[in-house]
């Protein structure tokens, strides 16, 4: 980088100057592993007995973000059309994999969509009405953080449908998703898959640290009393919506790390991308007016500096 920057007739305090920007972006993912590894119990001895060392998993990572913005690009040059699902159990790690998606990624073009408990009015519509309402355009990618799916796991274990609405599901979401495929979406749906014990682990974590206590609603707890109804539940769900046009994918996730590299490297198979090409861009010189002059504002305005 140094040799870069000298090239470009960089002096050294705009070589420092880009060190420290680079290292504060890798700070960004620094801190949400650290967060986690409080949260999990883990420790610099656990990752590496686990044989994989938090340096390899940055790198990896980093390496990932990088073919993920690639793919971004791509996604909005060739005005393509991409939907992801992420399913799973409570604590399955779905959002921490969304977060290293959309990470660095434009939010004009990759956002998510977590969609709360359905309104009144919301329930007496069409079922798949309110996700439609979030279904990409051309050169967007829309992440579900939990999907229509929900009808064939929570609603139906919890008792918030009929049996006869689980019935009507199956019979139509495999027309829906095929609808989806041929109007010129690229539907990828990943279930997160992980172990009654590594869930009941998880969760008296959080119910032991008042930073993530937030994260466990009643219906989590509630849900571990149904681990065997949501097991049967899933299976019949992916039995039956298993389909040519829409696969569904298992994502090993005990591991949260691995998780995440190995969810995002088969990502990026899914959509064959490439290079877009990049008009060169030159910032252009600053216009100066000779009657400018620049007023300092009310120091009471200013926040206060602690740090």
């Amino acid at each position: 980088m140094t040799d870069d920057a000298s090239n470009k007739g960089f002096d050294q305090e705009h070589v420092d100057r880009l060190k420290a920007e680079l290292a504060d972006s890798y700070d960004e993912e620094f801190e949400l592993s650290l967060d986690e590894a409080d949260e999990d119990g883990e420790s610099d001895g656990d990752e590496a007995a686990s044989g994989l060392s938090r340096r390899t998993y940055f790198r990896e990572l980093f390496r990932l973000q990088h073919e993920l913005v690639r793919l971004q690009e791509w996604v909005r040059y060739q005005k393509l059309k991409v939907v992801v699902l992420f399913e799973g159990r409570d604590s399955a790690g779905k959002g921490g994999a969304i977060k290293r998606v959309i990470q660095r990624l434009n939010p004009r073009v990759a956002r998510v969509v977590a969609l709360p408990a359905p309104s009144d009015r919301e329930r007496h519509q069409w079922y798949f009405q309110r996700y439609v309402a979030h279904l990409p355009t051309a050169g967007e990618m829309v992440l579900f953080d939990r999907s229509w799916y929900n009808r064939a796991g929570v609603e139906r274990v919890m008792g918030f449908c009929s049996e006869d609405d689980v019935a009507e599901f199956f019979r139509s979401v495999p027309e829906f998703e095929r609808m989806l495929v041929r109007s010129g979406i690229i539907l990828i749906k990943y279930w997160f898959s992980i172990t009654d014990e590594e869930q009941e682990f998880r969760f008296n974590m959080r119910i032991n640290d008042p930073l993530k206590r937030w994260k466990l609603s009643p219906m989590d707890l509630e849900s571990r009393l149904h681990w065997e109804d949501y097991t049967r539940a899933k299976e019949e769900m992916i039995a039956r919506t298993h389909t040519e046009e829409a696969p569904w994918w298992i994502v090993d996730a005990v591991d949260k790390k691995r998780a995440r590299l190995n969810f995002i490297s088969h990502l990026l198979t899914q959509i064959p991308y490439g290079d877009v090409p990049q008009e060169p861009i030159s910032l252009p010189e600053r216009m100066r007016s000779q009657d400018y002059q620049r007023h300092p504002l009310p120091e009471n305005l200013h926040v206060p500096k602690l740090y």
